[in-house]
């Protein structure tokens, strides 16, 4: 099967929709399938690789707008392809033109990662584009039935929608190896014997982490592991400071994918603080309930409250809530056995539903019904 992908970025640029896209294009190469991915690249020229047996085309760039890369050369190379199911993975309106106007595959396939929050002015241009791109899809892919149910994009075409979770390599993530969390921690140089919160993403203005710093000064024996880089570095730390809270907060910036699994080990409890539709799934929960973390989470009306489950496996809490937040640290901090017992059922959720071998069955399943093809069991 030829398969294209389409997204704005590709790996090694760093994100979750990025590392999803890498993650299932790699493993339909290793199913034999035929994978292009076409990004746009960061550059003025085309830049056309191989990485891992998927066909990268970075298509020029001449710019950015709105979190947009503007480029032309996108929708030459996108009526060049030839491939049987063009995935696209939503949002990125000049991919989703490009698409709508000069593609050639024989199904289209969208997988919907979130809404258009932020560039609301835009969005009111872009919106009959969106509903026509939706509706001439063979099939939508969602992430959790929670967005589904409350996406107002979606509501026209639900019955095109199917759920596929994000997956993970969940046994990376597994704490197999023996490593105790005071063992990691010195590495970051977060003292052995006090509570770790650990955060993993990247710093952007949807992920909240300006309520998590203003909860710390009510939970003075916490630390933060806070692991990622991204626009709001500066800001972040310049608040850490501000707060009086920057000798507790350990940045460490972007890490390698192989030290990543160490950072949540090193943890006894991870935050995701978002406060914006835009997080939509949340793939740090998972790779954190793999590694055995209770979660806390926000209630923002996205799969994020699916994922993490209120007092089975973490705990949810209002979004832009400091109060909260720190109320919900110090519960577990002080109830080992509480977080204990949300570590396991976190493990055992990430094994049962988000396991990436399981998201690439469901996906190629899809691919085969829009096609008319047997399943790959048959």
């Amino acid at each position: 099967m030829r398969i294209l992908h389409l997204y704005k970025d590709y790996s090694p640029v760093l994100g979750g929709i990025e590392n999803h896209i890498r993650v299932l294009a790699e493993a339909q190469v290793a199913r034999g399938h035929d994978v292009t991915v076409l990004a746009a690249n960061r550059g003025w020229r085309t830049s056309l690789q191989t990485m891992n047996g998927v066909n990268v085309v970075l298509a020029s760039r001449l710019g950015t707008i709105a979190s947009t890369p503007i480029s032309p050369s996108l929708f030459y190379w996108l009526a060049r392809i030839e491939t049987d199911i063009a995935h696209l993975h939503f949002p990125h309106p000049p991919g989703e033109v490009a698409q709508l106007l000069l593609g050639r595959a024989a199904g289209t396939v969208i997988t919907y990662h979130a809404d258009i929050v932020r560039q609301r002015r835009l969005l009111r241009v872009y919106q009959p584009i969106l509903r026509r791109v939706l509706a001439r899809a063979h099939r939508i892919l969602v992430t959790s039935p929670a967005y589904a149910d409350t996406s107002p994009y979606l509501r026209d075409v639900r019955d095109k929608c199917i759920m596929v979770p994000l997956g993970i390599d969940v046994e990376r993530f597994e704490n197999r190896s023996g490593h105790t969390p005071t063992g990691l921690r010195s590495r970051w140089g977060l003292p052995p014997d006090r509570p770790v919160v650990v955060f993993v993403g990247r710093l952007r203005y949807y992920k909240g982490l300006d309520y998590l710093l203003r909860a710390l000064p009510l939970v003075p024996d916490v630390h933060v592991l806070l692991v990622g880089g991204g626009p709001l570095w500066d800001h972040t730390r310049a608040l850490a400071a501000d707060l009086g809270v920057a000798a507790r907060v350990v940045f460490t910036g972007d890490v390698s994918d192989a030290d990543l699994p160490t950072c949540y080990m090193a943890g006894d409890i991870f935050v995701l603080p978002s406060h914006t539709r835009a997080e939509a799934f949340g793939t740090s929960i998972v790779e954190a309930m793999a590694a055995g973390l209770p979660v806390i989470s926000t209630e923002i009306q996205t799969g994020t409250s699916w994922v993490n489950q209120d007092g089975v496996t973490g705990l949810v809490v209002p979004p832009c809530d400091p109060d909260a937040l720190s109320c919900a640290i110090r519960s577990l901090v002080d109830d080992p056995g509480k977080r204990a017992a949300m570590g396991r059922a976190g493990l055992a959720r990430a094994r049962k539903l988000f396991q990436a071998s399981t998201m690439v069955d469901a996906v190629e399943t899809v691919y085969r019904e829009v096609l008319g093809e047997p399943s790959a069991d048959n």
